[in-house]
């Protein structure tokens, strides 16, 4: 289960708009500040699958990493009750003079596991990401679709309770498709909880059934997926005709 009440997310910037700390921003006595998420509510239960829609910048990227623990809210709560594993981008928490293999282990261990539970699994593991001679390779070597199956065959390990994914299912190529919305799927069945985010609508739509759409960091509406989608798509085509 997932409850966020009020959440809100502040960025502060210096003079020349380099991302500062909230105590940096103090000590300099200059600088902007934005807001990325603004009072952001919902909840989302067992078995649901959500896609997070709307706009480039539209504060996206930014809730999938609140929810993920890479941020903390400056403002409002957040419940999250389940493991948790995300894939938020196809290079997120590589290191890309490891092989595949030192790579699993370490993205094993920060998700939670032991090492010796890693090392039990990781010709499992390996299988599974279907990378084959690669998988021993250093992943600098790798393309972006290898990355994200070396990724997700490695969150599949974790057995989460909740998925997030951040346009990294668009650089899995056409198997990996369908192994991803096949685990999504099985997933959601077993009561877990999906939350996507992307503009590939289509594949959205074959994960989830609820859409929020954001924009300007703050919830839009809130609903199913086919009443959500078209009413943003609508209102893309407006302001493209309208020159907005």
């Amino acid at each position: 289960m997932i409850v966020a009440t009020a959440v809100g997310v502040q960025f502060f910037f210096n003079r020349h708009l380099r991302v500062v700390t909230p105590g940096e921003a103090r000590l300099r006595g200059h600088g902007t500040t934005t807001w990325g998420l603004r009072d952001v509510a919902f909840s989302i239960g067992s078995g649901e699958g959500t896609a997070l829609i709307g706009p480039s910048g539209s504060g996206k990227t930014t809730l999938l990493r609140v929810l993920a623990g890479v941020y903390e809210p400056d403002h409002g709560q957040l419940k999250i009750r389940g493991r948790v594993a995300s894939l938020l981008s196809v290079e997120a928490g590589l290191m890309s003079l490891l092989t595949g293999r030192e790579n699993a282990l370490l993205l094993g261990v920060i998700g939670g596991l032991s090492r010796r539970t890693m090392v039990r699994a990781i010709e499992s593991v390996k299988g599974r990401s279907a990378l084959g001679d690669a998988f021993e390779r250093p992943v600098l070597t790798y393309s972006q679709g290898m990355r994200a199956r070396l990724g997700l065959a490695v969150a599949e390990e974790l057995e989460p309770q909740i998925l997030l994914l951040d346009e990294v299912h668009e650089a899995l190529d056409h198997e990996f498709r369908a192994f991803l919305q096949d685990w999504a799927h099985r997933m959601l069945a077993r009561g877990g909880i999906v939350i996507a985010a992307g503009h590939d609508h289509p594949m959205l739509s074959s994960l989830c059934t609820r859409a929020i759409w954001l924009d300007g960091g703050s919830v839009c509406e809130d609903g199913p997926f086919d009443v959500v989608q078209p009413r943003y798509l609508a209102a893309v085509r407006e302001g493209a005709s309208s020159g907005v």
